[in-house]
């Protein structure tokens, strides 16, 4: 028994950072949506979060290191799913369209968007970072994109296909976006299937899935 309380006892500093963080993510999220992250101050979190400003430099030197953080844990948290990327080849999609199956790991990305909804919601919305939006579709639109180019071009250094890929990751942030803003009713499954399609659909063709 002894050597239970004393895992408790330990594991106690690391719940109550854990609750600290958690009640400050909320009260980020809360304060972005009704008055924008730049009217809010240190002391609103910690007043929304219920907690003292000792706590909250503890962990942070400023708001907006606050928010580096919290935004860096989502892309790295998004960062597992380029191994994903890098295996990924026209092919695969081209198989997948004509079976009208929608590719896993894009469905357990919408998965894991949602899962951010709130915060996605916030941070992405008139009031939220405008700076962040950019690193979401670096980290995961632009490299879907490069991923699935052929070969040839991915591999040619001209302009167009510069273009072509940053064309192709603002649209596809543009999706997730509008999907965060109506309340993603979609499924994860629903909205990967819409991801592939965009990708192929052609001027004039009929949008039905």
């Amino acid at each position: 028994m002894e050597t239970v309380l004393e895992l408790d006892v330990t594991c106690l500093p690391d719940r109550r950072i854990a609750r600290s963080k958690r009640a400050l993510r909320a009260a980020l999220v809360s304060l972005t949506e009704e008055i924008g992250i730049d009217a809010i101050t240190v002391n609103d979190l910690c007043e929304r979060a219920d907690l003292n400003r000792g706590t909250f430099y503890n962990h942070y030197k400023d708001k907006d290191d606050l928010l580096r953080a919290f935004e860096d844990e989502i892309l790295c948290d998004l960062a597992r799913f380029q191994d994903d990327l890098a295996g990924l080849g026209m092919m695969d999609l081209v198989k997948l369209r004509l079976r009208k199956k929608p590719l896993p790991f894009l469905v357990e990305l919408f998965d894991y968007l949602r899962e951010q909804g709130d915060f996605l919601h916030a941070l992405l919305g008139p009031g939220g970072d405008p700076g962040f939006g950019p690193r979401l579709s670096d980290c995961v639109c632009s490299k879907l994109v490069w991923s699935i180019l052929n070969e040839h071009y991915a591999n040619e250094h001209d302009a167009f296909v510069d273009y072509y890929v940053s064309f192709y990751a603002a649209a596809y942030l543009g999706v997730i976006t509008r999907w965060i803003e109506t309340g993603m009713r979609e499924t994860s499954e629903e909205m990967a299937l819409i991801a592939l399609r965009l990708f192929f659909i052609k001027p004039g063709e009929p949008i039905a899935m």
